[in-house]
C-alpha cells in the first residue's frame, strides 16, 4: 500500500506574536469565571487562525496563544482526506482556513465527593464554552474551554465522522505565551526521568539553562531535543501578584505533555514513540485537557480543585474496599551502607524458570527474609501501624539493573528465605497486612503477560496494595515511560487492579493529572525525586525542595515522598567517608506528613531510628491520612508552606510547616480555622449558604490540647538537625501562634478537644 503523509494543523496564529500584517481578528468570543475575575477569550482571524487568551481582573495572564496539531496519516481508510488537483494528490494543509460553525455557552455547578482526599467534599462550579470549528465544510474540531475561579481548562474534541477516522498526531501545537517574565520553578524535559531537583529562575533565561540542567542520579534519561520543561510547571509575577501553574488533567491514551521554550513562550510537546509519532487516534476522541491555574496568592494555588473537577466522575461500582493508610518498609534499609540487599544472591547468571535459586549460594544480607520481616511486623503491630512493605521478596533481583533484559521477574515465585504463607499468616495474627512489591524492571509487556497471576497471587495471600516500579529503559525497547503506550499501560493496570480490588502506587510512572478521581484505587505515585536521593550522595535533596514540590508534582495527585526519616547523617551506619545525609530536621520530617499530601504515607526510617526517639515518633503514629477539610494558612513556592488539616469524620486537627534553608516564623492563626471561616470556605465550594456542608471547623468556645513538635532553639538541618522540643498547650479559635523554624526546618501539631461538646 502506497503511503500518504498528511500534514493536518489546528494551528492559531496569536495576534501579538504573529508576522506583522498576516491577519486580523475578525471574530472574537469570551466567557468569565463564575466570580467574574477571570476571563478567557477565543479569537479567529480573517484567514481562519483561532488562538485563545486569560486575563485575570483585566491583567494579562497568558497572551493571544495559538492553537492547533500537526497530523500525519499512512494511507488507507482515510485517502478521502487527500485533494486531488488536475490529476495531483497533496497533503491537506490546514494551518488556516477556519470558520466558527457554533459557539455554545453554558454554566455548571454541583459538588461531589471523593472516596478519599484533602475535602471531604469539592465544588466543581465553572461557565463552559464550546467553539465547532469547520473546514473544508466537512471536518470538525471542537475547542472546549471551562472557566473556574481558579483558572482555565481546554481540550480538543475530535467528533465521529467520515472525513476524519484514524490519524496519527505529528505534534500538538498549544502555545501558552506568558503575558509576562514569569519567575518560573521547572525541571527539564526529558522523555524518560523526572527525579529531578528544580531550576528557579525567569522563563526567558530557561533555554540558556537548559544544556547543563542536572539529570545525574536516574536510572535512564532521554532529553527533549530543544529546550523545554515538564508539567506541572509553577510561576510567579515579578511583583507577585500573580501565581500561575500550567499542567493537564484526565491524562488517558494519548501521549504526556511536556513545554518547548522559546523566550517567554511555551508550546506543547508530546512524547513521541519510536517513530517520532506522538499519538495514534481513532474519532471520537479528545486530548487531555490543558489546565492554567491563575491566582492573586500562592495558598490558593495549592487549595485548587480544578484538575480534579476535569477528570470524570468514579468509575468504580463498590470503593469501601479502598482504605487509606500509613505503611512500613523492608525498604530504606536497602539504602543504608553495610545493611541489606533486594538480592538473594550475588551471582548474576540467572534466569527465571531455569535456574534453581535454592541452590545458589546467599550473600547472608538478603533483606527480605522471613525473620527481618516478622520484626518489622511485630514492631508496626506494637505501635498500630497496618502495613507492611517489603521488597526484594521475588526472585531475580541478581542481574536485572541496567540490563535491558524483557523477563527478569514472574511477581508470584519468593526466593528460598521468604516464607509467603508463614508471613500471611503471622500478619494476619498481628494485624498488619503485607504490602506488594512489584519492580517490572520497565519491562511493560512481560508485567503484562503476568498482571492477572501476580494480581491473584496477591489476593490468595492477603495483599491489597501493590508498589509497582519502572527503573530503567522502557520495553518494549524504544518505547519512553511518558509516551502514549505506557501511559496506556499504566492506566491498564489501575483498572485492572481494581477487578481484583488492588490499590496502586506507582513509581517511575508518568506524573500524574487527577485520574485518581475517575479510578480512586491509585492510590499514589513516586514520578518524581523523593527522600532515597538523600541517600545516594551528598546533594541530596535541597532544603528547599519540598516547599516547592506542592506547587509543581502534588497539582496533579499524591506523592509517595517516603517522609519520616529521624537519622539525618549516613555516616551514622559506619562508612563514615559518607557525605549524604537527609537535608532536614526531624522536626520537618514529622511536618511532611501533613504538607505533603498523599492518602499512602510511609514511615519510612528502620525501627531502630524511632525507638531512639519515641516522643517525636508519636507524631507519626497519630497522623491520619485521610481528611475532611485542608486550609493552606501560608505559603510561598520555594520558601514556606503552612497546611492544617482535619481529620476525616473526627474533631482531631494536624498542621505542618516547613521552610527552606532559610529560617522564618510560622504564623498559625487559628481563626482561620474557625467554623465560621470554614463554613465560608466550604460555601464557596458548595452551591452557596444553603448548600453548606457538616460544620467542619474549629468550633469556637471548645477548647483544644495542642503537641506542638518544634525545631530547637540551636537546631539546623546540617549541623543539629536533632535538636527538638515537644510542648503542649491549650488553643481555641482566638488563639494565634508563632513558631520559630530552622534553617531546613518545620514544625507539626496534632490538635484534641478537650470537651466532648456535640459538634453537629
Amino acid at each position: 500500500m502506497r503511503k500518504i503523509y498528511i500534514v493536518f494543523l489546528l494551528v492559531a496564529a496569536a495576534v501579538a506574536c504573529a508576522p506583522e500584517a498576516e491577519s486580523n481578528v475578525v471574530s472574537t468570543y469570551s466567557i468569565n469565571s463564575p466570580d467574574g475575575k477571570l476571563e478567557a477569550g477565543f479569537y479567529i482571524t480573517d484567514e481562519g487562525v483561532p488562538s485563545y487568551s486569560l486575563s485575570m481582573e483585566g491583567r494579562e495572564v497568558i497572551s493571544n496563544s495559538r492553537l492547533g496539531y500537526s497530523i500525519r496519516h499512512e494511507g488507507g481508510v482515510n485517502d478521502i482526506m487527500i485533494f486531488e488537483d488536475e490529476g495531483k494528490m497533496h497533503p491537506l494543509d490546514m494551518t488556516r482556513g477556519f470558520k466558527v460553525k457554533d459557539v455554545v455557552k453554558s454554566a455548571h455547578d454541583d459538588t461531589w465527593k471523593p472516596v478519599w482526599g484533602e475535602l471531604g467534599e469539592i465544588r466543581d462550579h465553572y461557565n463552559e464554552m464550546a467553539v465547532t470549528l469547520l473546514h473544508d465544510g466537512v471536518r470538525e474540531v471542537v475547542i472546549r474551554f471551562r472557566l473556574f475561579d481558579d483558572g482555565l481548562g481546554f481540550r480538543y474534541e475530535f467528533p465521529k465522522q467520515k472525513r476524519l477516522n484514524y490519524f496519527i498526531i505529528g505534534q500538538e501545537k498549544t502555545e501558552f505565551a506568558l503575558a509576562e517574565d514569569y519567575t518560573t520553578f521547572w525541571i527539564a524535559g526529558d522523555y524518560d526521568a523526572n527525579e529531578f531537583l528544580y531550576e528557579t529562575s525567569p522563563a526567558s533565561e530557561i533555554a540558556k539553562l537548559y544544556p547543563t540542567f542536572d539529570r545525574s542520579g536516574n536510572s535512564c534519561t532521554y532529553p527533549m531535543p530543544v529546550p523545554g520543561v515538564q508539567t506541572p510547571v509553577m510561576m510567579k509575577s515579578p511583583d507577585g501578584g500573580l501565581y500561575v501553574n500550567i499542567h493537564e488533567a484526565a491524562l488517558d491514551n494519548y501521549s504526556s505533555m511536556q513545554l518547548e521554550v522559546s523566550g517567554v513562550k511555551f508550546t506543547s510537546h508530546l512524547v513521541p514513540d519510536q517513530l517520532g509519532n506522538r499519538g495514534y487516534m481513532q474519532t471520537p476522541c479528545s486530548s487531555p485537557w490543558r489546565t492554567i491555574v491563575a491566582t492573586g496568592n500562592a495558598a490558593e494555588v495549592l487549595e485548587s480543585k480544578m484538575i480534579l473537577n476535569l477528570n470524570e466522575p468514579c468509575a468504580l461500582a463498590a470503593t469501601d474496599w479502598i482504605k487509606p493508610q500509613k505503611f512500613m518498609g523492608v525498604w530504606f534499609e536497602m539504602f543504608l551502607p553495610g545493611f541489606g540487599t533486594w538480592a538473594y544472591s550475588s551471582d548474576p547468571n540467572v534466569k527465571i524458570g531455569v535456574t534453581d535459586f535454592a541452590s545458589l549460594p546467599p550473600t547472608g544480607r538478603h533483606a527480605a527474609n522471613t525473620e527481618n520481616v516478622k520484626k518489622y511486623i511485630d514492631f508496626a503491630s506494637k505501635h498500630g501501624i497496618p502495613a507492611l512493605l517489603v521488597e526484594g521478596w521475588d526472585i531475580g533481583w541478581e542481574d536485572w539493573a541496567g540490563q535491558y533484559k524483557e523477563h527478569v521477574f514472574d511477581f508470584t515465585t519468593p526466593y528460598p528465605d521468604f516464607d509467603v504463607e508463614a508471613l500471611r499468616e503471622y500478619g494476619r495474627k498481628k494485624g498488619v497486612q503485607l504490602v506488594m512489591h512489584h519492580e517490572t524492571s520497565s519491562s511493560a509487556g512481560n508485567y503484562e503477560r503476568y498482571l492477572d497471576r501476580a494480581y491473584q497471587f496477591m489476593k490468595d495471600n492477603n495483599y491489597s496494595v501493590v508498589k509497582s516500579g519502572y527503573v530503567g529503559p522502557i520495553m518494549p525497547r524504544g518505547e519512553f515511560h511518558y509516551g502514549q503506550s505506557m501511559v496506556n499501560h499504566y492506566l491498564h493496570c489501575i483498572r485492572r487492579g481494581a477487578d481484583y480490588r488492588v490499590m496502586v502506587d506507582a513509581h517511575e510512572a508518568v506524573r500524574p493529572t487527577g485520574m485518581h478521581r475517575t479510578y480512586p484505587n491509585y492510590l499514589a505515585a513516586e514520578s518524581g525525586r523523593g527522600t532515597e536521593f538523600e541517600t545516594f550522595f551528598a546533594k541530596g535533596n535541597a532544603p528547599e525542595h519540598t516547599t516547592i514540590m506542592p506547587f509543581t508534582r502534588l497539582m496533579g495527585g499524591p506523592m509517595d515522598y517516603t517522609p519520616g526519616i529521624f537519622e539525618q547523617k549516613m555516616s551514622y551506619y559506619g562508612d563514615h567517608k559518607s557525605q549524604a545525609r537527609i537535608h532536614t530536621t526531624l522536626v520537618k520530617q514529622l511536618a511532611l506528613y501533613v504538607t505533603m499530601y498523599s492518602p499512602l504515607q510511609m514511615v519510612a526510617d528502620i525501627p531502630s531510628n524511632y525507638e531512639r526517639f519515641p516522643d517525636a515518633f508519636r507524631f507519626i503514629k497519630d497522623v491520619v491520612t485521610d481528611w475532611d477539610y485542608s486550609k493552606v494558612l501560608e505559603a510561598e513556592p520555594g520558601d514556606y508552606i503552612t497546611i492544617a488539616r482535619r481529620a476525616k469524620g473526627a474533631d482531631r486537627w494536624f498542621v505542618g510547616a516547613i521552610t527552606d534553608e532559610n529560617s522564618r516564623t510560622a504564623t498559625i492563626d487559628f481563626s482561620q480555622l474557625s467554623t465560621a471561616a470554614a463554613d465560608s470556605d466550604i460555601a464557596q465550594r458548595a452551591n452557596g449558604a444553603d448548600r453548606l456542608l457538616e460544620r467542619l471547623g474549629m468550633v469556637p468556645g471548645v477548647k483544644y490540647e495542642a503537641t506542638i513538635y518544634a525545631d530547637g532553639a540551636d537546631a539546623h538541618w546540617d549541623n543539629n538537625p536533632q535538636d527538638y522540643t515537644i510542648t503542649k498547650r491549650i488553643v481555641t479559635t482566638e488563639t494565634v501562634l508563632t513558631i520559630a523554624l530552622a534553617q531546613g526546618g518545620g514544625c507539626a501539631i496534632s490538635l484534641k478537644p478537650m470537651s466532648s461538646k456535640k459538634l453537629f
